[in-house]
């Protein structure tokens, strides 16, 4: 699946069968359910899941806890736009995907 296709999704009722749950967390971020994206990440403890678990918090304005996961996730808080970080995690798990 492409970035596009990705996006394509979002005009759907659900998401895409098979995708992993950081993926359909970022997904359902997307579609304004921040609530359900949290809920799939939640008690995950992949990279991925605590990057996307990290971007929520950020996104939730919760720094603190946003700094917490990021560090969880191996990786420093991020500072792009939300939209830009959000993009970035879908290219690369989809990447990881292929």
């Amino acid at each position: 699946m492409t970035l596009a296709d990705f996006n394509s999704s979002l005009s759907q009722d659900d998401p895409p069968v098979g995708l992993p749950l950081p993926l359909q967390s970022l997904w359902w971020d997307a579609k304004g359910d921040w609530d359900r994206a949290h809920a799939l990440v939640n008690d995950l403890g992949t990279p991925d899941a605590m990057s996307v678990h990290a971007y929520l918090h950020r996104k939730e304005g919760d720094e603190a806890n946003a700094s917490y996961w990021y560090r969880r996730a191996g990786s420093g808080f991020r500072r792009p736009t939300l939209a830009q970080e959000w993009a970035e995690l879908v290219a690369a798990q989809l990447a990881d995907e292929d």
